[in-house]
């Protein structure tokens, strides 16, 4: 079976998209596939901390969670072609995050009200635990912000999209790295819905069509 990851923001844990959207659990029947949801530590940003050795949470959820864990335990195809993963607010930022560095690891990938910009946060949900701070470490948080990201990506071995709403607060940043990847012509799904704030119905409205766009790609690479 096809494997739909989704990760949580921050303060949450493996819990959190329950809470948020209960429908997920109908989603995994509707579309036949396994729904996981790791618990990315709450303010994980889901990065291998560079000064934290038990923050290694990129390792984690790209590498031991999937070889060691789910493929290993359960009946899926275990390859890039029936692997998704999205999140919401951090978790947005890490799904596109681990899926821009991983392709080889996700063929598709979404992030609602993602923190696409980490930049324009520098003293806000412990980033700086796991980056430095700031002020100190510009090189660091310049290259694992997603937004400069778009380097890695050659239009081919990933399919993804971003959603997020004109009256969140991450806002402006998924408009920016939309507009990155026009000017790139690297091919991509973007949705932004008037209104939409950095809240639970917003993300449980969401991860209706990302459901629908996982099973689009999971289907169309069908042998």
């Amino acid at each position: 079976m096809p494997v739909v990851y989704l990760l949580h923001g921050a303060g949450g844990d493996h819990k959190a998209w329950l809470g948020k959207a209960p429908n997920i659990e109908a989603y995994a029947d509707l579309y036949n596939v396994i729904i996981v949801c790791p618990d990315g530590h709450k303010t994980s940003w889901y990065f291998d901390s560079p000064i934290e050795s038990n923050m290694q949470y990129e390792t984690y959820i790209s590498k031991e969670l999937i070889t060691g864990g789910v493929d290993s335990n359960y009946n899926t195809i275990a390859d890039k072609n029936h692997r998704a993963i999205t999140g919401y607010s951090m978790g947005g930022h890490g799904a596109l995050y681990l899926a821009f560095r991983h392709h080889d690891v996700w063929g598709v990938a979404a992030s609602v009200s993602g923190g696409l910009d980490i930049r324009g946060f520098p003293l806000q949900w412990e980033i700086a635990k796991r980056l430095g701070v700031y002020a100190d470490s510009p090189e660091t948080w310049e290259q694992n912000t997603v937004i400069n990201m778009t380097h890695l990506l050659d239009g081919e071995n990933l399919k993804f999209m971003f959603d997020c709403g004109v009256d969140d607060f991450f806002y402006d940043a998924n408009v920016r790295l939309h507009k990155k990847l026009l000017e790139r012509r690297i091919p991509h799904d973007y949705i932004e819905r008037p209104g939409g704030a950095h809240t639970n119905q917003y993300w449980a409205n969401s991860i209706t069509y990302q459901m629908v766009f996982f099973n689009d790609f999971f289907n169309s690479t069908k042998k």
